[in-house]
Parts: C-alpha cells; sequence; structure tokens
C-alpha cells in the first residue's frame, strides 16, 4: 500500500535539494556531534514533505540549513537550483511556538515582518493579512491581542504571519507540538484547507506520524543520529482529506507500517 524509493535525487524541476548535505555541531565538552549526515532529497513544486524520526536525527537542523540560518558543514542546499547561503524572500518559517509579540494584537502582529524589515506597512500589506485572517478564520480576532487567543488561534496567527510575504516555500518545525491531541488534529485539517487554496511547496518536521500522514505527499523517515535518509514513502490517500481519513484502512496500515520503520531507526 506504499512505495518505499531509495534515497536518491532526481534533479529535474526540482524546488528544494539536498545533496550530500551533512553539519556537525561541537557539544559543550568539545566533542562533535553530526546531525544530519549525507543527506541527499530533493522536493518538487508545491509538494508537502514531512520528516519523523527519532530526536537529535537532525529534523529541524534541515530546516535551519534550508531557512538560511545555517551553512552546512559539508554537501550543498539549493533552492531553484541556486546554492542557499543566507535567508531569503521566497521563504516563509513557523516554529514550534508562534512567538507574538504580546503588545500588539493579532492584525499587527501579522503585519510585523513588513514593518521590520522595511520600517512600515502600507495598505497592500494590511490587506493581505486582513485576506490571510479571513482564510485562518481569525477576521473576528483581527484587534485581540495573544494573551485573548486559545493556543491554537496563536498557531493560525503565526501561519498567517509566515504566509504573509507569499512565500513559494513554507517550512514547519513541529509547529502543533504544544497543542492537545483535539487541537492538533485542528490544525492539521486547518493546514490541510491552507495548503490547498494557497498552494506552497512545504517542509514539515513532526514526532506525529498521524499529522504527517494527514498532511503529506511524502514522508522521509530519518535513521537515528547521525541522521540519514533512511526510506522515503509515499503517501496515496486521496485528498482532500478530512475526518473520514483517519478511518481509512490505508492510512491505518501506513502508520502502522511507519511507526515500525521510525521505531526500528531509534538507538538502541
Amino acid at each position: 500500500m506504499s512505495a518505499v524509493l531509495a534515497p536518491t535525487v532526481q534533479t529535474a524541476g526540482l524546488v528544494i535539494e539536498f545533496s550530500g548535505v551533512g553539519q556537525t555541531f561541537t557539544s559543550s565538552d568539545g566533542r562533535p556531534v553530526v546531525a544530519p549526515q549525507d543527506v541527499n532529497l530533493g522536493l518538487r513544486r508545491h509538494e508537502f514533505v514531512s520528516g519523523v524520526g527519532p530526536s537529535g536525527c537532525g529534523k529541524s537542523t534541515l530546516l535551519r540549513l534550508v531557512g538560511g540560518l545555517l551553512a552546512p558543514t559539508s554537501g550543498t542546499v539549493s533552492i531553484f537550483g541556486m546554492p542557499v547561503t543566507e535567508p531569503r524572500d521566497e521563504i516563509g518559517f513557523a516554529f514550534q511556538k508562534p512567538t507574538l509579540l504580546p503588545w500588539l494584537d493579532v492584525l499587527d502582529n501579522v503585519t510585523f515582518p513588513m514593518r521590520h524589515k522595511y520600517g512600515r506597512v502600507d495598505a497592500r500589506d494590511t490587506a493581505r493579512a486582513s485576506d490571510l485572517l479571513a482564510v485562518t478564520g481569525l477576521t473576528d480576532f483581527a484587534r485581540k491581542r495573544p494573551a485573548e487567543l486559545s493556543g491554537g488561534m496563536q498557531q493560525r496567527v503565526a501561519i498567517a504571519r509566515a504566509l504573509l510575504h507569499d512565500p513559494d516555500i513554507l517550512l514547519m518545525d513541529e509547529p502543533f507540538s504544544a497543542l492537545d491531541a483535539l487541537a492538533r488534529d485542528e490544525m492539521s485539517f486547518e493546514l490541510v484547507r491552507i495548503w490547498s487554496e494557497r498552494p506552497k511547496t512545504v517542509v514539515f518536521v513532526t514526532h506525529s506520524i498521524q499529522e504527517a500522514l494527514l498532511l503529506s505527499d511524502r514522508i522521509v523517515v530519518m535513521s537515528a543520529r547521525p541522521g540519514r535518509v533512511a526510506e522515503i514513502i509515499d503517501v496515496p490517500l486521496p485528498r482532500p482529506r478530512n475526518l473520514a481519513t483517519l478511518s481509512d484502512p490505508v492510512f491505518t496500515h501506513l502508520a502502522n507500517e511507519i511507526r515500525v520503520k521510525v521505531f526500528s531507526r531509534q538507538p538502541v
């Protein structure tokens, strides 16, 4: 019911390409820590790809490399065929925490990146932010402060902010990890809807196999540190995905299959 592909790269038409990518950090005792290592992977336009694997295998590091927040120790990360050397405008980033400014209301939090970068927010920015709040179901909360919102609503604000400059690529680092199970499901469905309405190339890191299956076209299974691409699994579930998807026998089969693969990659 799933297709397991060799972790190789076909470069034609790729938006993001990892070629022999490795990252070495230095621990507090001076020892080198490698995560990830020798990653070869390509993402196509408007593809939704999730990364799962043991903690510390380098999933979040790969996002930071794509975002230009780190330079790889070895190999190359490319976007549209050009090596990534710094943060780029075509990338939006949603982190584990929404990191909203508590003294600003929702609308001003969404437009803050424009004010920070250009020193001003024009009418087009405000109109686009209002449109995104409508997409994320937050129009009635535009003038509320973050403290007046639930955790899930705050994450919606963070997603709207990441989409404000209409990036080609959206990087998401466990954005729903702090939410309870019901809120996570709600936000997953919300993200499916937003992505279907405004397609992006999405790289999504999660520890939730259910979340990865509900959202993704492909799932990248990482090995334990030093973190290599162990397997790439196609998700053949039809779109649009909804509550019925969770009870699909293919969903259940894939969830069990991926769970076995992830746990088999854990260190003993």
